[in-house]
């Protein structure tokens, strides 16, 4: 397999190349591993700026992308793969590839998670997709504990918007990186639902998942 890889990779890899990451039917496990070994290469050599992953899981089959800076995005099945990538590649770096070695400690962590073997994320995140607000608000719902949840209000609340419920509630559903910054956790006032990026059907599994309790 070594043999069949460039010597050189080039510094810029077009996103909508990695429409790989989904390969057409009839295309060989040679081929699908080619992609993975050029992505691992890719990182070994320093030039891969974003490396994409898939974590099977209960809510579906989830795209990881995981910068040196830590986890940038995760992306339910039901988003698009194109307009996740180019939103990655236009605010990130387009210096993408799939490569298991470069997300294996995220897999690991999310798989340990979906197995209820963890209750806590230690590796580090990467919020370059986050604005300011949103950066407040997920701090905040990341400060919510496994099998707990909150409310909009007291969310707004506990960082220091009491008025901003609703804009608490936008923030939490424009999550790039669910699960693991837990929107999921954030209930409307009398333990209804709410809204959640991924639909309430995912925001129920994970609550079961996780046992919660308001």
């Amino acid at each position: 397999m070594a043999n069949d890889l460039p010597n050189d990779l080039p510094n810029d890899v077009n996103p909508l190349d990695l429409k790989r990451l989904a390969p057409a039917a009839g295309a060989t496990a040679r081929s699908r591993g080619a992609v993975v070994s050029v992505g691992d290469l890719a990182a070994s050599r320093g030039l891969l700026d974003v490396a994409v992953g898939i974590v099977g899981s209960p809510i579906g089959d989830l795209l990881i992308a995981v910068t040196p800076k830590g986890l940038a995005r995760v992306a339910f099945d039901i988003e698009p793969r194109d307009e996740v990538l180019e939103e990655i590649a236009a605010r990130v770096s387009p210096r993408i590839l799939e490569s298991s070695v470069a997300t294996q400690a995220w897999r690991r962590e999310l798989d340990e998670y979906f197995e209820r073997g963890r209750t806590r994320f230690d590796l580090r995140v990467d919020r370059r997709l986050l604005g300011p607000f949103a950066r407040e608000v997920l701090a905040g719902a990341a400060r919510v504990p496994f099998g707990r949840t909150t409310t909009y209000g007291e969310l707004a609340q506990r960082i220091g918007h009491p008025r901003a419920a609703r804009a608490v509630g936008t923030a939490l559903g424009s999550n790039p990186i669910p699960v693991v910054l837990p929107c999921h956790r954030v209930l409307r006032a009398g333990g209804r639902l709410g809204g959640y990026g991924g639909g309430l059907e995912r925001k129920t599994i994970l609550l079961t998942l996780e046992g919660a309790t308001s």
